[in-house]
């Protein structure tokens, strides 16, 4: 197994990024969507799952991406290392045409991830995605937030104004907006 473990605090949201490529033949999809229908709800019932993701191949591919989100490290690697995972996983170690590869990331470095190896959105895109996302959000957050810098004039102090607004745009962007907005591109962002 391919696993790199990157050290976060323990409180940190993670993603368990899992890469299964399936044996070519006929039915191998079939089950390993059947047993999808398993590990998914299963997944769900650990202590700090936050959502699953699934990329399913085009046609004519077999490889599947999965991201698992975790509250935090230590979430992920009772998730990772129960015997219910193990035992699933055996159920369809027969149909993968490899052993899974397995990739730990947390937060902004899961944006601009492709779903395939070694590919990487080109920088105008990824500089075009960015902006399309913050450029809405700075003329949207600061009306909404005056009514927490009239009743907190210290918040909207010089200086102190920009901060906040900076925390709640950044913590958009990194914990809701991006993640579905770079899924829903992800055909056209990933493109070379």
């Amino acid at each position: 197994m391919d696993t790199s473990t990157q050290a976060t605090p323990n409180n940190e949201q993670v993603f368990f990024v899992i890469r299964h490529r399936l044996k070519k033949g006929k039915g191998k999809l079939e089950k390993y969507e059947d047993w999808l229908t398993k590990i998914v709800p299963k997944a769900a019932t650990f202590p700090g799952h936050l959502g699953v993701q699934i990329v399913r191949p085009p046609e004519g591919h077999n490889e599947y991406l999965i991201v698992v989100r975790f509250a935090s490290i230590h979430d992920l690697q009772f998730w990772q290392q129960s015997p219910e995972r193990k035992a699933l996983i055996k159920e369809i170690a027969a149909i993968l045409d490899s052993e899974e590869a397995i990739d730990i990331k947390t937060g902004i470095d899961y944006w601009f991830t492709p779903p395939t190896v070694g590919r990487h959105p080109r920088r105008w895109k990824q500089w075009l995605v960015t902006t399309s996302v913050i450029w809405p959000l700075t003329m949207y957050v600061p009306p909404a937030m005056e009514p927490l810098f009239v009743k907190y004039p210290q918040l909207g102090e010089f200086g102190t104004r920009q901060g906040v607004l900076a925390l709640v745009i950044v913590g958009l962007v990194v914990y809701i907006i991006m993640p579905i907005y770079v899924r829903l591109i992800a055909k056209w962002f990933f493109k070379s």
